[in-house]
Formats: structure tokens, sequence, C-alpha cells
């Protein structure tokens, strides 16, 4: 049953993305990103606005808080390391193997529970020493891994069956659906199945910055701040090492972000303001330029975020350009891109 105060779902259409970044080469627009982008004020309000944010849209993996925020909530006792782990898309370091089969154990459960695809590790490096070696892919090595151990420990603790918590019927979705609801204030518009297996919900870009804000402004102690404050004291837990991630949370003090694969990524400061952004191309090269452009439109030191610009555009190994974000998001340009 819906509460009554829960917004409709945003609507199922063809979103109307805007230009937000341009790829500049010696002073010509030589390729233009299009997506949405919203940014939040302290009080909830929208600051500001780039192409779709109400329609329906996947925030693929950037919803992992929420869904660890819906595990605590259903009492998954992690916190720390582990409960980072949880809301990671890790990297597949040994430290990250090491935490799953640690989440595993808690629940008396292994390897061959976890119900998630079975892959090579994320991080190009660790992906290739681990081919090197001759390794093949696991269902631990897979980004998710976390995830879907916490999701196991939880199911264990409440009595609910193990073998098809991937069901979107089952009671841990059914609960991780309705705390999204909750969190975004809004009505889920429909279901699919994420890379990993899981149940993915369909919200608005404006539904999954709001849910975000929400998670960062509660009351220390409640399982929203358990899952805030472990994300941002582990952030190498919750993506890799060299991973933007948690270069982007080591960089702005009290800052939780996710990224989210097709080019998506939330990010929310500590007293509520916060930004999320889609690529519509799901380009990677634009999704932390922009991120950082609309954390500075936020409000954030740009001093704090210069190394997110993204990399110079090069010409015979020169710099000759660069990806700019548009002046709406960035209004005084770098002058390599003039």
């Amino acid at each position: 049953m819906y509460s009554s105060s829960l917004a409709d779902a945003p609507l199922v259409r063809e979103p109307v993305h805007a230009p937000v970044a341009h790829l500049i080469r010696g002073g010509i627009v030589e390729g233009i990103h299009y997506g949405s982008v919203v940014v939040l004020g302290a009080d909830g309000e929208v600051q500001l606005q780039i192409g779709d944010i109400e329609a329906a849209f996947y925030p693929r993996s950037a919803l992992k808080p929420v869904q660890a925020v819906a595990m605590v909530r259903a009492g998954l006792p992690l916190d720390g390391e582990l409960l980072s782990l949880t809301a990671a898309s890790h990297s597949g370091e040994e430290r990250h193997l090491a935490g799953a089969r640690r989440i595993l154990d808690l629940a008396g459960l292994t390897e061959d529970h976890l119900r998630n695809v079975p892959d090579l590790p994320f991080d190009p490096v660790v992906r290739d020493a681990w081919v090197r070696e001759g390794r093949l892919p696991s269902r631990l090595a897979q980004n998710c891994s976390g995830k879907h151990a916490a999701m196991l420990y939880t199911c264990m603790l409440n009595g609910w069956s193990l073998e098809d918590y991937l069901d979107p019927g089952h009671p841990l979705q059914q609960a991780i659906a309705e705390i999204l609801e909750d969190l975004t204030g809004q009505r889920i518009a429909g279901v699919t199945v994420d890379g990993c297996g899981a149940p993915l919900f369909s919200i608005s870009l404006h539904g999954l910055a709001r849910a975000t804000a929400r998670i960062v402004t509660a009351a220390p102690g409640t399982p929203e701040a358990r899952v805030a404050d472990a994300m941002r004291e582990h952030a190498e837990i919750a993506s890799g090492s060299g991973r933007d991630v948690a270069a982007l949370m080591r960089a702005v003090p009290g800052l939780l972000t996710k990224d989210g694969f097709e080019g998506v990524q939330v990010a929310a400061l500590a007293d509520g303001r916060a930004v999320a952004v889609k690529i519509a191309d799901g380009a990677n090269r634009a999704r932390v330029p922009v991120a950082a452009a609309a954390l500075a439109r936020a409000g954030v030191d740009p001093e704090l975020l210069s190394e997110f610009a993204g990399e110079p555009l090069l010409g015979g190994g020169e710099p000759v350009g660069c990806l700019r974000p548009v002046r709406a998001l960035d209004p005084v340009p770098s002058k390599a891109c003039v």
C-alpha cells in the first residue's frame, strides 16, 4: 500500500536531455555530451536544473546507499568497512574480496550462496593481474559482491529465504523498494534487472538527489547516518584505490558520493546540498567533470574540485583542448579551452 504522501511515479518517456559538456579541440567544439543535472539547496529546493530531471531513469549503482540503508533498517548489524562495502561498487582488490567473505562468514554462508553474476575485478590493473595469474571470473570478484553478501546476511537475520533473494517479490527487495520510496518521496516507476542480477528500480534524477540528501542529513545513529558515515570514512572500500569516487570524498569534507554505470553520479554535502548527474550516452569521461562543476554550483570551493576537471585533450601528445562543462555549470571556462 503506497503512502498518500508519496508523489506519483516519474513518467516513463524519452528523456529530454540537454548539452552538459563540450569537447573542445583547438577552440572548436568537436563533440557534445548530452545529459541532465540537478542541484539542490540545503532546503531541498532546486537551485539549478539542466535537461530532464523528472523523467523515469535507472540510477544503477548510485542506488546502493539506499539499498544499504534498507538493509540496516531491516537489522543488518554492520558498520565501518563492512557497511561501506555493502554500498560499494568495489574494484576487486583483495581487501574487498576479504570483506565480502567476512560478511558471508558472519551469516554462516559461502560464496556458493551468492547469486550475482561471476565477473573479473572492475579495476583494470587488478583485472590484468588476475588474468595473468590464471584466475577465472567469480561472484566474489564481481563489483557488487559486498552488496549481495549483505543481502544474504539480512535475509538470514530475518528468516527470509536465500535462494530467491533477488526476486522483486522477495521480502528483502520489497523492503528496499519501500525505503527507496520513503527517501525519494515518490513512487517507483518500474523495476528491471541490474547488471549484477539484483532488482533495479526506476526513479527520477531529482528523486535520487533528494534521497541522498536525506541520507546525509539524518540524525546520528540512524541507519541513514550509519551508511553515510561508513562510506565517507572508508571511501576506498566503497570504491577502490585510485577511483574518482574515493578521491572526491577525500577532497571535499563531509561529501558522500556514489557513481553508477551509464554516466550516473550523485553527491550530497552534510547540510543537505546535493547534485545528481546523468550523462545520456553513458560516457565516463563526462561524468566526473560535470558532477564537479555541479558541486561548485552548489557552493563547494572550486579549488577543492580542481583535480576533477577532466584530463586535457591531446593532439600530437600536447594539450590542445579539454572537456568543458557547459556555461550554465561552469561560467568561467578554462583558458585552455577558449
